[in-house]
Protein backbone atom coordinates (compact mmCIF):
# COMPACT_ATOMS: atom_id res chain seq x y z
CA UNK A 1 0.00 0.00 0.00
CA UNK A 2 1.34 3.77 -1.13
CA UNK A 3 0.70 6.21 0.59
CA UNK A 4 -0.02 10.21 -1.21
CA UNK A 5 0.40 13.59 -0.34
CA UNK A 6 -3.32 15.08 0.06
CA UNK A 7 -3.05 17.88 -2.31
CA UNK A 8 -0.92 20.71 -0.95
CA UNK A 9 -1.39 19.35 2.69
CA UNK A 10 0.92 17.81 4.36
CA UNK A 11 -1.36 14.57 5.19
CA UNK A 12 -0.40 11.26 3.38
CA UNK A 13 -3.17 9.11 2.83
CA UNK A 14 -3.37 5.24 1.74
CA UNK A 15 -3.66 5.13 -2.12
CA UNK A 16 -7.07 2.77 -1.40
CA UNK A 17 -10.28 4.12 0.72
CA UNK A 18 -12.50 2.22 2.85
CA UNK A 19 -16.01 3.20 1.58
CA UNK A 20 -18.71 2.52 3.80
CA UNK A 21 -22.26 2.85 1.40
CA UNK A 22 -22.43 -0.58 2.06
CA UNK A 23 -22.87 -0.23 6.02
CA UNK A 24 -26.09 -0.17 8.20
CA UNK A 25 -28.77 0.06 4.89
CA UNK A 26 -32.00 -1.88 5.30
CA UNK A 27 -34.65 -0.36 2.90
CA UNK A 28 -35.04 1.31 -0.48
CA UNK A 29 -31.70 2.69 -2.21
CA UNK A 30 -29.13 1.82 0.79
CA UNK A 31 -30.68 -1.79 1.32
CA UNK A 32 -29.95 -2.31 -2.38
CA UNK A 33 -26.14 -0.70 -2.46
CA UNK A 34 -25.69 -3.18 1.05
CA UNK A 35 -26.50 -4.06 4.84
CA UNK A 36 -23.18 -4.98 6.33
CA UNK A 37 -24.20 -4.84 10.37
CA UNK A 38 -21.59 -4.07 12.72
CA UNK A 39 -19.87 -7.47 12.99
CA UNK A 40 -19.57 -7.62 8.85
CA UNK A 41 -17.87 -4.08 9.20
CA UNK A 42 -15.98 -4.46 11.50
CA UNK A 43 -14.34 -7.22 9.25
CA UNK A 44 -14.06 -5.31 6.63
CA UNK A 45 -12.50 -2.39 8.70
CA UNK A 46 -10.02 -4.50 10.61
CA UNK A 47 -9.13 -6.20 7.06
CA UNK A 48 -8.84 -2.65 5.61
CA UNK A 49 -6.44 -1.33 8.32
CA UNK A 50 -4.43 -4.65 8.43
CA UNK A 51 -3.58 -3.77 4.57
CA UNK A 52 -1.92 -0.56 5.27
CA UNK A 53 -5.66 1.52 4.34
CA UNK A 54 -5.25 4.62 6.60
CA UNK A 55 -8.29 6.00 5.35
CA UNK A 56 -12.14 5.42 5.48
CA UNK A 57 -15.14 7.78 3.94
CA UNK A 58 -18.60 8.05 5.06
CA UNK A 59 -21.47 10.49 5.28
CA UNK A 60 -24.41 11.58 6.83
CA UNK A 61 -26.94 10.52 4.32
CA UNK A 62 -25.82 7.04 3.96
CA UNK A 63 -28.27 4.75 5.49
CA UNK A 64 -29.46 7.96 7.07
CA UNK A 65 -26.86 7.74 9.35
CA UNK A 66 -26.39 4.13 10.49
CA UNK A 67 -23.20 4.02 8.56
CA UNK A 68 -21.62 6.69 10.56
CA UNK A 69 -22.24 4.92 13.36
CA UNK A 70 -21.37 1.87 12.06
CA UNK A 71 -17.85 3.11 11.01
CA UNK A 72 -17.43 4.88 14.92
CA UNK A 73 -18.85 1.89 16.90
CA UNK A 74 -15.89 -0.29 14.61
CA UNK A 75 -13.17 1.69 15.44
CA UNK A 76 -13.98 1.84 18.73
CA UNK A 77 -14.51 -2.11 18.95
CA UNK A 78 -11.28 -2.54 17.14
CA UNK A 79 -8.89 -0.17 19.29
CA UNK A 80 -8.29 1.97 16.20
CA UNK A 81 -5.64 4.46 18.10
CA UNK A 82 -7.14 7.72 16.70
CA UNK A 83 -4.13 8.68 15.26
CA UNK A 84 -3.99 5.53 12.75
CA UNK A 85 -7.13 6.83 10.28
CA UNK A 86 -8.05 9.44 8.88
CA UNK A 87 -11.63 9.91 9.03
CA UNK A 88 -13.31 11.68 6.33
CA UNK A 89 -17.38 12.56 5.91
CA UNK A 90 -19.95 14.35 4.57
CA UNK A 91 -22.99 16.95 4.55
CA UNK A 92 -25.00 18.64 2.32
CA UNK A 93 -28.25 16.05 1.77
CA UNK A 94 -31.22 15.91 3.76
CA UNK A 95 -31.10 14.63 7.29
CA UNK A 96 -34.72 15.30 8.40
CA UNK A 97 -38.02 17.05 7.23
CA UNK A 98 -37.50 20.57 8.57
CA UNK A 99 -36.99 23.62 5.85
CA UNK A 100 -33.02 23.78 7.26
CA UNK A 101 -32.06 20.14 7.36
CA UNK A 102 -30.56 20.27 4.07
CA UNK A 103 -27.81 22.08 1.73
CA UNK A 104 -24.36 23.85 2.12
CA UNK A 105 -26.08 26.71 5.21
CA UNK A 106 -24.36 27.68 8.16
CA UNK A 107 -27.23 26.43 9.77
CA UNK A 108 -26.98 22.97 8.32
CA UNK A 109 -23.45 22.79 8.30
CA UNK A 110 -23.18 23.41 12.27
CA UNK A 111 -26.00 20.86 12.92
CA UNK A 112 -24.37 18.46 10.88
CA UNK A 113 -21.03 18.10 12.06
CA UNK A 114 -22.19 18.22 15.62
CA UNK A 115 -24.88 15.16 14.83
CA UNK A 116 -21.38 13.18 12.77
CA UNK A 117 -19.15 13.73 15.23
CA UNK A 118 -21.61 12.43 17.95
CA UNK A 119 -22.63 9.54 15.56
CA UNK A 120 -18.56 8.82 14.68
CA UNK A 121 -17.81 8.69 18.38
CA UNK A 122 -14.63 11.53 17.23
CA UNK A 123 -13.84 14.80 18.95
CA UNK A 124 -12.57 15.78 15.39
CA UNK A 125 -13.42 14.97 11.67
CA UNK A 126 -10.40 15.09 9.35
CA UNK A 127 -11.74 16.07 6.50
CA UNK A 128 -15.40 17.45 6.16
CA UNK A 129 -16.82 17.57 3.01
CA UNK A 130 -19.86 19.84 0.92
CA UNK A 131 -21.42 16.25 -0.32
CA UNK A 132 -23.24 18.48 -3.55
CA UNK A 133 -23.50 21.98 -4.59
CA UNK A 134 -26.21 23.94 -2.96
CA UNK A 135 -27.95 26.92 -5.73
CA UNK A 136 -29.44 28.22 -2.60
CA UNK A 137 -26.81 29.28 -0.46
CA UNK A 138 -23.49 31.95 -1.46
CA UNK A 139 -20.83 30.13 -1.84
CA UNK A 140 -18.90 32.51 0.46
CA UNK A 141 -20.97 31.53 3.31
CA UNK A 142 -20.20 27.80 3.09
CA UNK A 143 -16.32 28.20 2.63
CA UNK A 144 -16.85 30.40 5.99
CA UNK A 145 -18.49 28.01 7.87
CA UNK A 146 -15.86 25.58 7.20
CA UNK A 147 -13.75 28.41 8.03
CA UNK A 148 -15.13 28.28 11.53
CA UNK A 149 -15.23 24.69 11.72
CA UNK A 150 -11.37 24.18 11.19
CA UNK A 151 -10.62 27.21 13.66
CA UNK A 152 -12.53 25.35 16.25
CA UNK A 153 -10.84 22.52 16.02
CA UNK A 154 -13.95 20.09 15.05
CA UNK A 155 -12.63 19.98 11.75
CA UNK A 156 -9.30 19.31 10.06
CA UNK A 157 -8.86 20.45 6.68
CA UNK A 158 -12.51 20.29 4.24
CA UNK A 159 -12.80 19.32 0.65
CA UNK A 160 -15.99 19.23 -1.45
CA UNK A 161 -17.96 16.42 -3.90
CA UNK A 162 -19.42 16.52 -7.09
CA UNK A 163 -19.07 20.17 -7.94
CA UNK A 164 -18.56 21.46 -11.59
CA UNK A 165 -14.88 23.15 -11.92
CA UNK A 166 -15.78 26.90 -11.85
CA UNK A 167 -17.48 26.52 -8.70
CA UNK A 168 -14.36 25.41 -7.19
CA UNK A 169 -12.71 27.91 -8.62
CA UNK A 170 -15.10 30.42 -7.12
CA UNK A 171 -14.85 29.05 -3.94
CA UNK A 172 -10.84 28.95 -4.00
CA UNK A 173 -11.41 32.51 -4.69
CA UNK A 174 -12.94 33.52 -1.88
CA UNK A 175 -10.86 31.52 0.52
CA UNK A 176 -7.87 33.06 -0.91
CA UNK A 177 -9.36 36.23 -0.79
CA UNK A 178 -10.51 36.39 2.78
CA UNK A 179 -7.72 34.08 4.47
CA UNK A 180 -10.58 31.18 4.91
CA UNK A 181 -9.64 27.62 4.84
CA UNK A 182 -9.86 26.21 1.66
CA UNK A 183 -11.12 23.06 -0.20
CA UNK A 184 -8.22 20.67 -0.03
CA UNK A 185 -9.50 17.76 -1.94
CA UNK A 186 -12.50 16.54 -4.41
CA UNK A 187 -14.42 13.55 -4.40
CA UNK A 188 -15.91 12.62 -7.77
CA UNK A 189 -16.57 9.76 -9.81
CA UNK A 190 -14.27 8.76 -12.71
CA UNK A 191 -13.97 5.42 -13.59
CA UNK A 192 -11.73 4.06 -17.60
CA UNK A 193 -15.54 3.70 -18.79
CA UNK A 194 -16.36 7.75 -17.46
CA UNK A 195 -13.47 10.21 -18.01
CA UNK A 196 -15.29 13.34 -18.63
CA UNK A 197 -13.57 14.66 -15.35
CA UNK A 198 -11.16 15.24 -17.67
CA UNK A 199 -12.14 17.79 -19.39
CA UNK A 200 -12.10 20.87 -16.85
CA UNK A 201 -12.11 19.09 -13.23
CA UNK A 202 -9.11 16.98 -13.10
CA UNK A 203 -7.03 20.07 -15.07
CA UNK A 204 -8.39 22.23 -12.58
CA UNK A 205 -7.28 19.79 -9.91
CA UNK A 206 -3.78 19.82 -10.77
CA UNK A 207 -3.46 23.50 -11.33
CA UNK A 208 -4.44 24.34 -8.21
CA UNK A 209 -2.81 21.09 -6.14
CA UNK A 210 -6.19 19.37 -4.69
CA UNK A 211 -6.69 16.05 -4.11
CA UNK A 212 -8.70 13.84 -5.73
CA UNK A 213 -10.98 11.12 -4.27
CA UNK A 214 -12.42 8.78 -6.52
CA UNK A 215 -16.16 7.28 -6.14
CA UNK A 216 -17.70 4.77 -7.58
CA UNK A 217 -14.07 3.33 -9.41
CA UNK A 218 -16.10 0.32 -10.85
CA UNK A 219 -19.15 2.46 -12.07
CA UNK A 220 -21.23 0.58 -9.67
CA UNK A 221 -20.17 -2.71 -10.28
CA UNK A 222 -20.58 -2.76 -13.93
CA UNK A 223 -16.39 -3.00 -14.43
CA UNK A 224 -16.21 -5.68 -11.92
CA UNK A 225 -16.28 -8.28 -14.71
CA UNK A 226 -19.47 -9.49 -13.73
CA UNK A 227 -20.77 -7.64 -16.65
CA UNK A 228 -20.19 -8.07 -20.38
CA UNK A 229 -21.73 -8.18 -23.82
CA UNK A 230 -22.22 -12.04 -23.40
CA UNK A 231 -22.26 -12.05 -19.32
CA UNK A 232 -25.19 -12.46 -17.78
CA UNK A 233 -25.02 -10.80 -14.29
CA UNK A 234 -25.24 -12.40 -11.08
CA UNK A 235 -29.01 -12.32 -9.49
CA UNK A 236 -28.82 -10.02 -6.69
CA UNK A 237 -26.02 -8.00 -8.16
CA UNK A 238 -26.10 -4.19 -7.48
CA UNK A 239 -26.07 -2.64 -11.06
CA UNK A 240 -29.42 -5.31 -11.91
CA UNK A 241 -31.00 -3.44 -9.00
CA UNK A 242 -29.60 0.32 -8.81
CA UNK A 243 -28.19 1.52 -12.03
CA UNK A 244 -26.37 3.78 -10.98
CA UNK A 245 -23.71 6.07 -12.05
CA UNK A 246 -25.00 6.66 -15.40
CA UNK A 247 -22.62 5.23 -18.14
CA UNK A 248 -22.64 4.82 -21.59
CA UNK A 249 -22.90 1.06 -21.98
CA UNK A 250 -21.59 0.55 -25.38
CA UNK A 251 -18.20 1.94 -24.61
CA UNK A 252 -18.02 0.33 -21.01
CA UNK A 253 -18.50 -3.08 -23.08
CA UNK A 254 -15.47 -1.81 -25.44
CA UNK A 255 -13.42 -1.01 -22.43
CA UNK A 256 -14.38 -4.61 -20.59
CA UNK A 257 -13.27 -6.37 -23.69
CA UNK A 258 -9.77 -5.04 -23.69
CA UNK A 259 -9.82 -4.95 -19.94
CA UNK A 260 -11.05 -9.08 -19.96
CA UNK A 261 -8.15 -9.94 -22.46
CA UNK A 262 -5.28 -7.90 -19.91
CA UNK A 263 -6.82 -9.61 -16.84
CA UNK A 264 -6.59 -13.27 -18.15
CA UNK A 265 -3.02 -12.82 -19.56
CA UNK A 266 -2.14 -11.64 -15.85
CA UNK A 267 -4.95 -14.28 -14.21
CA UNK A 268 -6.14 -11.27 -12.29
CA UNK A 269 -9.47 -9.97 -11.92
CA UNK A 270 -10.99 -7.22 -15.06
CA UNK A 271 -11.47 -5.50 -11.34
CA UNK A 272 -8.22 -5.22 -10.37
CA UNK A 273 -7.38 -3.93 -13.80
CA UNK A 274 -9.93 -1.24 -13.25
CA UNK A 275 -8.99 0.00 -10.19
CA UNK A 276 -5.14 -0.38 -11.27
CA UNK A 277 -5.82 2.06 -14.50
CA UNK A 278 -7.26 4.73 -11.81
CA UNK A 279 -4.27 4.64 -9.90
CA UNK A 280 -2.12 4.93 -12.95
CA UNK A 281 -3.21 8.45 -13.58
CA UNK A 282 -1.49 11.35 -12.21
CA UNK A 283 -4.57 13.24 -10.96
CA UNK A 284 -5.97 10.11 -8.44
CA UNK A 285 -4.86 11.01 -4.98
CA UNK A 286 -7.08 7.72 -3.14
CA UNK A 287 -9.63 5.14 -4.98
CA UNK A 288 -12.53 4.85 -2.49
CA UNK A 289 -13.49 1.29 -2.59
CA UNK A 290 -16.51 -0.55 -0.89
CA UNK A 291 -17.53 -3.84 -0.71
CA UNK A 292 -19.78 -6.35 0.98
CA UNK A 293 -17.69 -9.37 1.70
CA UNK A 294 -13.72 -9.38 2.62
CA UNK A 295 -12.90 -11.55 -0.62
CA UNK A 296 -13.98 -8.65 -2.73
CA UNK A 297 -11.88 -6.07 -0.64
CA UNK A 298 -8.79 -8.60 -0.98
CA UNK A 299 -9.63 -8.46 -4.75
CA UNK A 300 -9.88 -4.85 -4.45
CA UNK A 301 -6.50 -4.32 -2.34
CA UNK A 302 -4.75 -6.70 -4.67
CA UNK A 303 -5.02 -3.82 -7.66
CA UNK A 304 -2.46 -1.65 -5.81
CA UNK A 305 0.41 -4.58 -6.90
CA UNK A 306 -0.08 -4.11 -10.37
CA UNK A 307 1.77 -1.78 -12.70
CA UNK A 308 0.20 -1.59 -16.14
CA UNK A 309 2.52 -1.20 -18.72
CA UNK A 310 3.22 1.59 -21.38
CA UNK A 311 1.41 -0.73 -23.97
CA UNK A 312 -1.07 -1.89 -21.78
CA UNK A 313 -1.98 1.56 -20.55
CA UNK A 314 -2.07 2.74 -24.08
CA UNK A 315 -4.61 0.15 -25.41
CA UNK A 316 -6.48 0.85 -22.75
CA UNK A 317 -6.60 4.87 -23.21
CA UNK A 318 -7.22 3.89 -27.32
CA UNK A 319 -10.59 2.28 -25.99
CA UNK A 320 -11.66 4.41 -23.36
CA UNK A 321 -10.90 7.88 -25.04
CA UNK A 322 -13.71 10.55 -24.97
CA UNK A 323 -14.70 11.81 -27.91
CA UNK A 324 -13.59 15.11 -28.81
CA UNK A 325 -15.67 17.85 -27.81
CA UNK A 326 -15.65 21.84 -27.91
CA UNK A 327 -13.69 24.25 -26.79
CA UNK A 328 -10.96 20.79 -26.15
CA UNK A 329 -10.03 20.33 -30.04
CA UNK A 330 -10.03 24.03 -30.44
CA UNK A 331 -6.98 24.14 -27.65
CA UNK A 332 -5.58 21.33 -29.18
CA UNK A 333 -5.51 23.07 -32.19
CA UNK A 334 -4.32 26.15 -31.04
CA UNK A 335 -1.76 24.22 -28.71
CA UNK A 336 0.12 22.47 -31.49
CA UNK A 337 0.20 25.01 -33.51
CA UNK A 338 1.84 27.22 -31.14
CA UNK A 339 3.73 23.87 -30.27
CA UNK A 340 5.16 23.46 -34.31
CA UNK A 341 5.79 27.15 -34.82
CA UNK A 342 8.32 27.39 -31.42
CA UNK A 343 9.82 24.20 -32.81
CA UNK A 344 10.67 25.33 -36.05
CA UNK A 345 12.24 28.60 -34.57
CA UNK A 346 14.07 27.00 -32.62
CA UNK A 347 15.20 24.98 -35.54
CA UNK A 348 15.91 27.51 -37.39
CA UNK A 349 18.16 29.36 -34.45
Amino acid sequence: MQYRKFGRTGLFVSELCLGTMTFGGASGIWGQIGNLQQSEAESLVGRALDAGINFIDTADVYSEGLSETITGQALKNLKVPRENVVVATKVFGETGKTANAAGASRYHIMDGVKASLKRLQLDHIDLYQIHGFDPVTPIEETVRALDNLVQQGHVRYVGVSNWAAWQIMKALGIAERQGLARFESLQAYYTIAGRDLERELAPMLQSENLGLMVWSPLAGGLLSGKYGRDTEAEKGSRRTSFDFPPVNVERAYDCIDVMRQLAEARKVSVAQIALAWLLHQPVVTSVIVGAKRVAQLDDNIAATAIRLSADELAALGKVSALPSEYPGWMLERQGGARAKRLAESGQRG
